[in-house]
């Protein structure tokens, strides 16, 4: 039997899973190698010296057009060619192989496979069971079984998982690359290469309808093209709802926003969120919007994520996710009240009303996601430089 250690992340959970598939004959024996790399094993009749075996593809962070790869390597050399060898695979998107923060709902991160039996061709070959991360790169080794004896790893190789984005329950992602969206894109509007998606008006924007109703989560964005002095007063980023309808007078309406000219103040980046009821809303005093008024570099890239529960928080960090933060503010939920969005835009369909500024005109955007829990540490790095 084959036995598949897989682990992937589910809200409160964190589960190891065993899949069982019968595989061809002549494995003498199941092997279960813990991560740590610690060998365990059937029994043998004596040191055998093993070699390593080298990984053959994919390699060289190749860049691949699906999701579950079949992993190749060159088998290893053994002093005892009679007897049994059996091959581990791992897969990570960390090169130390450990589990780490980097978990999502709907794909795996880390699997590990011990007995997969040794190819007669001079190689061996191991298809990953379910899905990757899209869009991420990921690493693999592999070593080789016989009898007691375990063979080092084999140096780490790498590949980058299928370019693409999802919209899953309790998830979202769009990577907003080449010339497409996950999303519905309204208005004048250019895809950058290397850059994302960039909105070219206050009527343009991309709609997403989440798969599920969140009643606590985060959306986040990387944000090129920001300038002081936009042309009008509450620009915003991106923005949220329960309907698809426009939020200006909506009771569950939110937004983060870079505001421009009699923008009160002007290029002062704020947020307002409405808590099921037009007497529970959260925004910054205009002593709040005096003091973060910024002066947004249009040549770097922005970070902006919002978060919200039992309150809603905005972050603009300088640089990415990582980067130097210039905007951190929130408060509680007023009035003990519920933000429970159903529909998400980049930029803001506000302005087809005409009843209050809408996006911010030409940002560009890219690595959008929606999701109940934090954004995955690696999710999108597929394409980073």
């Amino acid at each position: 039997m084959t036995h598949i250690s897989a682990t992937r992340w589910v809200p409160g959970f964190l589960i190891s899973s065993l899949l069982v598939a019968a595989c061809g004959s002549g494995i003498g024996g199941t092997r279960q190698v813990p991560l740590d790399g610690s060998p365990t094993g059937p029994s043998g009749s004596g040191p055998i010296t093993l070699g390593t075996p080298a990984p053959l593809s994919p390699v060289n962070n190749e860049q691949l057009s699906t999701l579950r790869p079949t992993l190749t390597v060159q088998n290893a050399t053994s002093s005892q060619q009679s007897g049994t060898r059996t091959y581990e695979f791992q897969v990570s998107d960390r090169t130390d192989f450990s589990l780490g923060a980097s978990l999502t709902a709907s794909f795996l991160v880390t699997v590990n496979q011990t007995g997969v039996a040794e190819g007669s061709d001079g190689r061996t070959t191991f298809q990953v069971p379910a899905e990757l991360q899209p869009t991420t790169r990921m690493y693999w080794r592999a070593r080789v079984a016989q009898g007691t004896s375990t063979s080092a790893w084999s140096d780490p190789a790498s590949f980058r998982t299928k370019l693409g984005g999802y919209n899953r329950a309790g998830e979202l992602y769009d990577p907003l690359i080449g010339t497409e969206s996950i999303g519905t894109i309204v208005g004048s509007h250019t895809f950058i290469p290397g850059d994302g998606l960039r909105l070219e008006t206050e009527r343009s924007y991309v709609q997403y309808q989440l798969a599920q109703v969140l009643s606590s989560g985060e959306i986040s964005v990387e944000v090129k093209g920001l300038r002081p002095n936009g042309p009008n007063h509450k620009l915003k980023i991106f923005s949220m709802n329960d309907t698809p309808g426009d939020i200006t007078f909506s009771n569950m309406g939110a937004s983060a926003m870079y505001r421009g000219m009699n923008g009160n103040p002007d290029n002062a980046i704020s947020y307002k969120a409405v808590f099921g009821s037009q007497s529970r809303i959260a925004e910054p005093d205009r002593a709040i919007r005096n003091a973060s008024v910024i002066s947004l570099d249009p040549g770097r890239v922005y970070f902006w994520k919002a978060t919200w529960g039992g309150d809603f928080r905005l972050l603009v960090a300088d640089g990415g996710a990582n980067g130097n933060v210039v905007y951190d503010r929130g408060e509680s939920a007023p009035g003990g009240g519920t933000y429970r969005p159903a529909y998400a835009w980049l930029g803001s369909n506000q302005g087809a009303a005409g009843l209050d500024a809408a996006t911010f005109p030409g940002a560009t955007f890219r690595h959008l996601f929606i999701g109940d829990r934090p954004r995955p540490a690696t999710l999108g790095n597929a394409l980073d430089k």
